[in-house]
């Protein structure tokens, strides 16, 4: 299991676990992500070629260091998505994977 899956797993199981801050960068914003063999999102990549998992693009995405996602609530907790424009092409899962 690398990095990603298991920060994805901590993630589910809402297990406590030390956010690793990023640098915040004008304009970061996702342009790659990984996947599980579900299908789930586990992890992004930035262009400014950083690798985020869940949890620490979530918080950069709550403190606005992550541009053209929100963060709402669904399953009883934080979810990631790409801002609603009606373009599908630019939706996360639409992105390239790393």
């Amino acid at each position: 299991m690398d990095r990603f899956d298991k920060a994805y797993q901590d993630y589910l199981s809402n297990e406590h676990r030390e956010i690793t801050p990023i640098e915040n960068k004008d304009g970061m914003r996702i342009t790659a992500v990984r996947k599980n063999d579900d299908g789930d999102l586990i992890a992004f990549q930035t262009n400014t070629g950083e690798e985020l998992d869940y949890k620490q693009a979530l918080e950069a995405a709550k403190n606005g260091t992550l541009s053209g996602v929100d963060v709402f609530q669904k399953y009883g907790r934080d979810i990631i998505r790409s801002e609603p424009d009606g373009t599908k092409e630019n939706n996360l899962d639409h992105l390239p994977e790393f």
